[in-house]
């Protein structure tokens, strides 16, 4: 995944999520605000059902009081003639009184009198011992009878006696709490009611049916739809709870303020996430761009053009680095140049060094031949003898030479036929008084019967180096062996030592240029050399990788 589309997804994930968190909140906060709006609504629509009901139940008790003071009520009363009560306080009763009210005249013992404004009864066992105990005053409350829920206002009826006053009438006036009056109460405040009594709803405003357990809690779930929910007791005239008042506010209003709000917040949310992420891809895209050519120029480097150059478009964090990586590339640039002119001061060091050492033995034979000569007197025998080991050693310098320049220009020797124990012999001659100091002994383990054809003189430079690496590593004397078998339409040649063997540091380096250790003479220039010389022979020289005392060269060459 390139940078840019990490810098477009890593950017739509925060946003889609900080997105989503604030939505989150915003819905929990409305939510908050419905509820606290809701509990405010309930709690004003009970204070609003208090109001109304508190005044229903002055205005019958006013009315009650009315009539128990009036005197042709009171005479009327005295009569307990049914038909004198009625005459006498229905037309007062149904002029002054609440629509849909019952009026019970009852005698002290709670026997029922008369009755106005319907022909029912509220039952003959009416009680009226809890009333009595505030007479003379009013009592209010609740009453349940045959399943009914009813407002109640008693007032007594007192008299003059010879001892004080008597109790003549209690007047009983009350209303009954159905669903009607819970409608009256849902226009007046907007909210729903529910009257519970005995574990069952007597009177509701709402549309479905109230289950008789409906919790207490703050918030409940009717018929699929919440509601906020205020509780009220209802007290009976002796103060004891008969019932309950459930004020319900439904949340179907702020349910659609609220799905609404969440339309509004996805289609902002996916213009913001559109914004966003246009705004992510225009700002990746110009931090990506140096980037890229940052990239390039890195590619061209890798690729040894030390002169890519990255152009500075800013001056903040990219640009400064930039300008840096500009810096480094001029400074690779300087350090390459130095590089290369030390690696070819050095090159020319070691070759020269190389050469001479080469050149120093055939040059020691020469000089040496040549000083005997002129301060010797001589047979001629041994004069001719020197004579052609001055010959001899003139000759090889001229091979190297050649050989040299043949290398270096890429050309090739003329080939010829010959025996392969006679180039070992004559590389082992040449090293003869080499290896006769430190006492190392060479031996030709080779059938005269291998005929190949090579370019003797270099394949003759590759045995010299492999049996002279080999004297080198013998300072204290030992042997060292030439052998030679056929085998598969090609000759095996090994070359072997018994000194201490060839390290691990030095067995992956051994065929590069200039890599030696141990010698006390060359710069490693042989191997490489003699590794020229047998590929272009077609064959392979190779060092064995079995692990012991000395070293074993081994050379592949075709038959």
């Amino acid at each position: 995944m390139s940078l840019l589309w990490k810098i477009m997804l890593s950017t739509s994930v925060a946003i889609i999520c900080l997105l989503a968190v604030a939505g989150w909140l915003v819905q929990n906060h409305f939510m908050r605000i419905a509820a606290v709006m809701l509990d405010e609504e309930v709690a004003a629509s009970s204070r609003a059902y208090e109001s109304l009901w508190s005044a229903r139940a002055e205005r019958l008790a006013s009315v009650s009081l009315v009539l128990s003071r009036m005197s042709d009520v009171r005479a009327a009363f005295g009569t307990r003639d049914q038909t004198t009560i009625r005459d006498t306080a229905s037309e007062l009763w149904n002029s002054i009184a609440p629509s849909r009210t019952l009026f019970y005249v009852l005698e002290p013992g709670g026997a029922v009198v008369a009755s106005l404004g319907s022909a029912e009864e509220i039952a003959p066992s009416f009680p009226l011992a809890a009333a009595a105990a505030r007479f003379p005053g009013q009592a209010t409350g609740f009453v349940i009878e045959n399943g009914r829920l009813y407002q109640t206002v008693v007032t007594p009826v007192y008299v003059a006696a010879a001892q004080g006053s008597a109790l003549l009438n209690v007047l009983v006036a009350c209303f009954e709490v159905d669903a009607t009056l819970a409608h009256e109460l849902k226009q007046a405040t907007g909210s729903d009611f529910v009257f519970f009594s005995r574990g069952r709803p007597i009177a509701s405003t709402l549309p479905v049916s109230v289950p008789g357990d409906l919790t207490r809690r703050e918030q409940v779930r009717i018929a699929d739809s919440n509601y906020a929910q205020f509780v009220m007791p209802l007290a009976d005239i002796a103060g004891r709870q008969v019932g309950e008042l459930r004020i319900l506010r439904s949340f179907q209003a702020a349910d659609r303020r609220l799905a609404t709000l969440r339309v509004q917040m996805v289609v902002i949310w996916m213009l913001a996430i559109c914004l966003g992420l246009a705004g992510t891809y225009l700002l990746a895209r110009r931090i990506v761009q140096p980037v890229r050519a940052l990239e390039r120029a890195a590619e061209r480097i890798a690729t040894g053009d030390y002169d890519a150059q990255v152009p500075v478009s800013s001056s903040d964090e990219l640009g400064r680095l930039a300008e840096s990586f500009n810096e480094m590339c001029a400074s690779l640039r300087i350090a390459r140049q130095e590089l290369i002119r030390q690696e070819r001061i050095a090159t020319v060091g070691r070759l020269s060094t190389s050469i001479i050492h080469d050149l120093r033995n055939p040059l020691a034979a020469i000089y040496g031949g040549a000083e005997m000569l002129v301060d010797a007197e001589l047979s001629a025998d041994q004069v001719k003898k020197l004579a052609s080991s001055i010959y001899g050693s003139s000759r090889r310098i001229l091979a190297m030479l050649q050989e040299l320049a043949d290398t270096s220009r890429g050309h090739s020797r003329r080939r010829e036929a010959c025996r392969l124990r006679d180039v070992v012999l004559a590389a082992c001659d040449s090293l003869a008084d080499a290896a006769a100091r430190p006492g190392v002994s060479l031996a030709c383990d080779v059938s005269p019967e291998i005929e190949l054809t090579l370019d003797r003189p270099s394949v003759e430079r590759v045995f010299q180096n492999l049996i002279a690496n080999a004297i080198d590593a013998l300072p204290h004397g030992g042997h060292v062996r030439v052998s030679a078998e056929s085998a598969d339409h090609s000759v095996i040649v090994s070359v072997e030592d018994d000194g201490a063997g060839i390290s691990s540091e030095v067995r992956p380096h051994l065929f590069e240029p200039f890599a030696t250790a141990g010698k006390r003479h060359g710069m490693g220039l042989g191997l490489a050399l003699s590794k020229r010389t047998i590929l272009d022979h077609g064959g392979e020289i190779w060092a064995d990788s079995t692990t012991g005392p000395g070293a074993r060269f081994l050379i592949r060459l075709p038959a």
